[in-house]
């Protein structure tokens, strides 16, 4: 079994901050968000692995290279971003002879099962119950709950079981025969070729897919949500800093992930706060927040931020003589 993870995104979303950081490698609780990813296929057994790069790929690259050594790893690049399925079809070389791939899209989070799209006896998708299906690929089932449409983000949606971008196939060679089967035929989805239409096509063709319920998934790609991610691992056994060093005058409220060598004077920090390496904080209160590294903060208030690597911010401070019967408001 080989593992296929795309992170060829731009990841619009999140900007400024993924104009120099690409979104697989921002922090949540201290961990890139592709290292969930790689740590639960390791855990399965997997070591070949082929990633799909673009956008600041080669950051991507050398954060794999230098923290996963010991795995056997190719990257592909896409040039020109015309959907996942192409993206992982500009890869087939390195895969075609796989007995069975795993793939994983490398911008979210995903709890699951994974020994069981390990096992599966069919091709599967991970999929989960959502609010707003029209953001999504969707599977519709029939009365019977055998899989009868695969769907990419439906004007009028007739399931709201989405495609939470996990998935195990087995026929590997149909696979890249559906792929390019849609791209010779520039049979497209909203301009580009989506996975979906990849998979539909296998199963126009006979395929048998599965489902399989994710427990969580967090879809990385706003802010609200990746700071929510933050405030949820932060809360599970080994994420949060237990034992931080002592810093000068300054106050740590539990849980909170303090990365190596930070500088904290006359601070509050915390709760749910990811202080990356080497950030600086001085006459700072930081709250509900991801603070990237060597980023310095001082003389500000901060709650439910995302500040990017090497940044720097300074608020105001006042020095104030306030007689009775007063009220000021520095807005905020």
């Amino acid at each position: 079994m080989k593992a296929i993870i795309p992170v060829a995104g731009t990841g619009m979303r999140l900007r400024p901050l993924t104009y120099t950081q690409p979104k697989p490698l921002i922090p949540v609780a201290g961990k890139p968000i592709i290292s969930f990813i790689i740590d639960g296929l390791v855990e399965l057994g997997i070591t070949e692995y082929v990633f799909i790069i673009g956008y600041l790929g080669e950051k991507i690259r050398e954060y794999i290279e230098r923290t996963y050594p010991n795995l056997h790893t190719v990257f592909v690049t896409q040039e020109e971003r015309l959907g996942s399925a192409h993206a992982i079809w500009l890869a087939r070389d390195h895969y075609a002879d796989a007995d069975e791939l795993i793939i994983f899209f490398g911008d979210a989070i995903i709890d699951a099962d994974l020994e069981a799209f390990k096992t599966s006896k069919t091709s599967c998708i991970g999929v989960q119950l959502v609010d707003e299906p029209r953001q999504f690929g969707i599977v519709e089932h029939d009365i019977d709950g055998n899989i009868r449409a695969l769907v990419e983000k439906p004007k009028i949606p007739k399931s709201n079981m989405a495609m939470v971008g996990c998935y195990k196939v087995r026929e590997v060679e149909q696979f890249i025969e559906a792929c390019t089967y849609n791209i010779e035929n520039e049979v497209r989805s909203i301009g580009e070729y989506p996975l979906t239409d990849a998979l539909a096509r296998m199963l126009e063709w006979g395929t048998e897919f599965s489902t399989i319920a994710v427990d969580n998934w967090f879809d990385c790609g706003r802010r609200d949500v990746l700071l929510k991610t933050n405030a949820t691992f932060l809360d599970r056994d080994g994420f949060a800093t237990d034992d931080p060093p002592p810093y000068d005058n300054s106050i740590i409220i539990h849980p909170v992930h303090i990365g190596p060598d930070c500088d904290i004077s006359n601070s509050i920090v915390g709760p749910y706060v990811t202080l990356g390496a080497n950030t600086k904080l001085e006459h700072a209160i930081v709250s509900d927040s991801i603070i990237g590294e060597f980023a310095t903060i001082h003389d500000i208030v901060l709650r439910d931020s995302v500040v990017g690597n090497d940044a720097s911010i300074g608020g105001l401070r006042q020095s104030l003589n306030i007689g009775d019967n007063t009220e000021i408001d520095f807005g905020g």
